[in-house]
Order: C-alpha cells, then sequence, then structure tokens
C-alpha cells in the first residue's frame, strides 16, 4: 500500500492545437466590430450611436477586405481532402476558394451597411420596437421622438462573421455553427421594418421556424454522419468514404439530410418557399443583404461539402443536383410571372439564379467551381443594387413595390429607370452585362457533362427574362397613375452603394476577365 502512495504519479501530455491566428483575423475583425457595436449601444450617447456605429460597421468591415486581400496575397494552404490547414487545428480552410467567397461577402455587406444607414430617404428603415401595434400611443411618442435605431448594425456584423465562417469550415460542427451565427441575426432583422410591421413580423416568425426546421436536418445529417466516418472533419468523411467498406446508408442518408439545410439557406427549390415572404416582408436593405450576402455563402458552403468531403460521390448526388437545379429554374421562372410585386419577383428571381449556379456545380473541375464563383459575384452586385433601388420609389406607406405604382416612373425618373433597367437586363443576361457573363461562364462549364440541363437553363432563362422585360416596359411605355409614388432623393451612402453596384454590373459584363482569372486561381484551391 505504501509503495502504491509513493509511486510517482502519471504525467499526461496535453496536446495544443495548432492555430494561425494570423489567417483567422478577418474573422476576428468582425466579430471585434460587432461586439464593439454592442458596446456602442450601451455606453454611447444616443444622439452620438449612428455615427459611431457607421463608423464601428464600414470601418471593421473594410479593415477586414483588407486583411483578406492580404491572405490571399500570401502564400495560401489548398483545402484538398489530404491537405493540412493550419487555421484551427485544420477545421477552417485559409484558401483562394475560401478567401474569394469572403471578400465578396465583406463587399457586398459594406453596401447592405450603406443602404441600412440612409437617412435621407426615410428617417430609418428599421424600427426596434416592432411588436408595438402601429398608432398606439407608444407607437407615436417614439415617432414624436425621432429616435434613430442603431441597433441592427451589430446584428448585421455578427451575421456577416457568420457567413465568414459558414463557408471556409473543414469541420460540420464548426460550418453548423457559422450556419447558426448567420442565420440568428437575420430572423430578427427581417422582422424589424418600420412599415407595414404585421407583413415584416410574419415574415421573421416564417423564416424563423423554416430555417430552425433546416438547421435540425443539418444537425441530423451531422450526427449520421459522425456514425458513418467517427469524425465531423470533412477530409474523414472523404477518406472513409473512398477506403471504407462498412454499409453506405448512414453516408448517403448523412448527406442528403445535410443538403437540406444548405440548399434552404441557398432558396433553392423545393426548400423555397420562405423565400417570397421573407424578401417582401423585410425592410428592403435586409431583403438585399439577404438575396445576396446570405446566397454567396450558402453555395461556397455547398462547394466544399460536394468538392471536399465527398467528390468521389460524385455520381450518386450528381442526379440531386440535376433534380433541384430543374426544380428551381421552373418555380423561379414560371411562378415570378404571376407576381405583381417587384419585390417578390426578385424572390423568384432568386431562386431561378439559384438553379442557374447549380447547372456549375455538376461538373467537379476547376472551371466548374471557378463559374459559380464568377456567377455568385455578379449576382450579388446586381440584386443589392436592385433593392437598394426600391427604397427611392415611396408612396405614404412607404416604399411602393407593386408593379402598377412603377408606371411611368422614367417620366418622373430617368436615372432610376435608366439604372433599374440596367440591372434587370444583367438579371435576365443580356450581352454585355455581368448576368450574361456569369451565365455564358456557366453553362459553358456544364456543358460537356449535363449538356441537356444547359438546354434547359437556357429555356427557363429566357422565360424569367419576360418579367424583367414587363418591369422595364411598364417604367418606360405605360401612362403614370394618379397620385402615383414620388421619388425620393437618395443620400451619400445609398447613393454610393448603388453607384458602386451598378458600376461593377456594366464593367463585369464589358471587361469580365480579371475576375474571372482570380475565380479560376481561386477554385485551383478546392479542386487542385
Amino acid at each position: 500500500m505504501s509503495a502504491l502512495l509513493l509511486a510517482a504519479p502519471t504525467i499526461t501530455t496535453v496536446t495544443t492545437p495548432s492555430i494561425a491566428y494570423g489567417a483567422l483575423l478577418p474573422i476576428f475583425i468582425v466579430l471585434g466590430a460587432a461586439l464593439l457595436g454592442v458596446l456602442v449601444e450601451a455606453v454611447v450617447p444616443r444622439g452620438d450611436r449612428f455615427v459611431a456605429q457607421m463608423a464601428v460597421t464600414v470601418g471593421g468591415l473594410v479593415a477586414a477586405l483588407i486583411d483578406v486581400g492580404m491572405l490571399h496575397g500570401s502564400a495560401v494552404t489548398t483545402s484538398s481532402p489530404a491537405g493540412n490547414d493550419p487555421a484551427f487545428a485544420g477545421s477552417i480552410a485559409v484558401d483562394g476558394t475560401g478567401l474569394f467567397i469572403q471578400g465578396t461577402v465583406i463587399v457586398l455587406a459594406i453596401m447592405a451597411a450603406l443602404l441600412i444607414g440612409e437617412r435621407s430617404v426615410d428617417r430609418s428603415p428599421i424600427v426596434a420596437a416592432a411588436g408595438l401595434v402601429v398608432g398606439s400611443p407608444e407607437d407615436r411618442r417614439l415617432a414624436r421622438t425621432e429616435r434613430v435605431q442603431t441597433e441592427v448594425f451589430p446584428l448585421l456584423l455578427f451575421a456577416v462573421s457568420g457567413m465568414m465562417i459558414y463557408p471556409v469550415s473543414n469541420n460540420l460542427l464548426l460550418m453548423f455553427i457559422g450556419l447558426e451565427l448567420l442565420s440568428m441575426p437575420l430572423y430578427l432583422m427581417s422582422g424589424l421594418s418600420r412599415r407595414r410591421r404585421l407583413l415584416s413580423q410574419e415574415a421573421s416568425l416564417k423564416y424563423f421556424l423554416l430555417g430552425s426546421f433546416a438547421a435540425a436536418f443539418f444537425l441530423y445529417g451531422v450526427a449520421l454522419l459522425y456514425g458513418y466516418a467517427d469524425s465531423v472533419d470533412l477530409s474523414a468523411i472523404f477518406h472513409a468514404a473512398r477506403n471504407s467498406g462498412r454499409s453506405d446508408v448512414l453516408l448517403y442518408a448523412g448527406l442528403a439530410l445535410l443538403l437540406v439545410g444548405l440548399l434552404f439557406k441557398a432558396s433553392v427549390a423545393p426548400f423555397h418557399v420562405w423565400t417570397p415572404d421573407v424578401y417582401q416582408g423585410a425592410p428592403s436593405p435586409v431583403s438585399a443583404f439577404m438575396a445576396s450576402c446570405t446566397k454567396v455563402a450558402a453555395f461556397g458552403a455547398l462547394l466544399r461539402i460536394l468538392f471536399v468531403a465527398v467528390p468521389g460521390l460524385s455520381w450518386n448526388w450528381r442526379p440531386i443536383i440535376w433534380a433541384v437545379a430543374i426544380a428551381s429554374m421552373i418555380v423561379g421562372a414560371v411562378f415570378g410571372l404571376t407576381q405583381t410585386d417587384i419585390k417578390r419577383i426578385l424572390a423568384y428571381s432568386s431562386i431561378a439564379h439559384a438553379g442557374f449556379i447549380l447547372v456549375g456545380l455538376v461538373a467537379i473541375t476547376q472551371t466548374s467551381s471557378a463559374s459559380v464563383l464568377f456567377y455568385v459575384l455578379t449576382y450579388g452586385f446586381s440584386t443589392m443594387a436592385a433593392f437598394g433601388l426600391l427604397m427611392l420609389v415611396r408612396d405614404s406607406d412607404g416604399e411602393a413595390t407593386h408593379l402598377s405604382q412603377w408606371s411611368g416612373i422614367a417620366r418622373k425618373s430617368p436615372v432610376v429607370a435608366g439604372v433599374m433597367t440596367v440591372l434587370l437586363l444583367s438579371m435576365a443576361g443580356i450581352p454585355l452585362t455581368a448576368g450574361f457573363t456569369g451565365k455564358f461562364f456557366v453553362f459553358r462549364a456544364a456543358w460537356h457533362t449535363a449538356g441537356p440541363l444547359v438546354v434547359l437553363a437556357l429555356l427557363f432563362s429566357a422565360v424569367a427574362a419576360f418579367y424583367y422585360l414587363r418591369i422595364v416596359v411598364m417604367m418606360y411605355f405605360a401612362e403614370p397613375p394618379e397620385n402615383g409614388p414620388t421619388i425620393a432623393i437618395p443620400g451619400w451612402t445609398s447613393s454610393v452603394a448603388l453607384t458602386f453596384g451598378v458600376v461593377v454590373t456594366v464593367v463585369l459584363g464589358v471587361f469580365p476577365q480579371p475576375i474571372i482569372d482570380l475565380a479560376t486561381k481561386a477554385a485551383g484551391s478546392l479542386v487542385g
């Protein structure tokens, strides 16, 4: 007994994970800015909060963008299944694809912050006390005080940080954390519209309930894949799928459930039913943020799952991509024809574009993944600017989004009509616009692998072009209604965002090669 007591204690060695903090700095910057924004709400006087929050938000995003550019210019690791990423013990990929997605999200988020910061058109499109009954004594009291709500800026930054984590995660649990981090603020932001509050709150509730179900499917898929591969790392799943002799039931079931969560965030049919209601009910800057940034991040995550974890199973998941791509193109193109609200038209346009982007996923090549990266970038800028432009056409209830209210807009404001025409033509895929270049790049990349799918995509592109051109015809050739909407003069924040979106849309339609080369180089890290 005494010998046991005198025995030397066993020394346990704990191996600390390898964490490259420098590679994670863009995410840390955005998260730090979000936390700083929360402190601003707590300690800065209300009259000074707007300027402080704008400075923190835009400054933090610009700093993160600069750091992403520096990382892209330095030697970065590959996220190939055999590679070892140093960032966060291999759980986060610091590669060309991830940095391209992060950079795109940050630039679009800066535009969204500028749109949310617009105060010349309306004192604020956001209201914090959204649960108050419109016209109630408390609601009138708050309206008289002219309180400028700034709580939305930290929420925006938290969502952006989730969008930066989501597409670069090499670990499914970390990817789920990124998914929830981007989702939770969006659930709240979509219900904070100052105008049409009941519609906004209904949109928020629908988004929250359906998003919760989609997250549950995703998490259940993670559990099944862990049971299959004994790990939630994408590299472990890749090696298990290639070398394992065990039953593949858990693999296919887990992958299917995982895709439900991924496709939901990308507004892919049949997981799209929330999209029209949420885009219509949310404040237009928030709709712009969701329609562009969320889709970019979602397709970045989808690329990582399909190209890194299960590229060897492409013959098994390609039929699924075919099916949901066709469903998305049908729903987006056909149902969009029946809509009379422009925000709902843009929502169905988003669903159709999701189908077009999926066409680029059917081929496991560097060109196909590069085409997806280029497409989401061009789509993001045109959609962000289109939703932002809706803020300028106003009636007594706020934004005038009914199609009839845009009749004859060109006579009141040729600039607004001209800008909207350029954006709609880009979405329709008309030559000399970024939308045409994106579609051509995607369809060419998928032609040899999925020729029939490309033919269907061309057909539904022509169908969808009808409702874009219908808006153009209404603006230029229809008689303006009596007591029609007014055209607000934008402030400098929204002017910068809208101008940048339109310029990028035109420039990438005429001189796309530098960005195509950048996307191709970035995609090499994913499939190289």
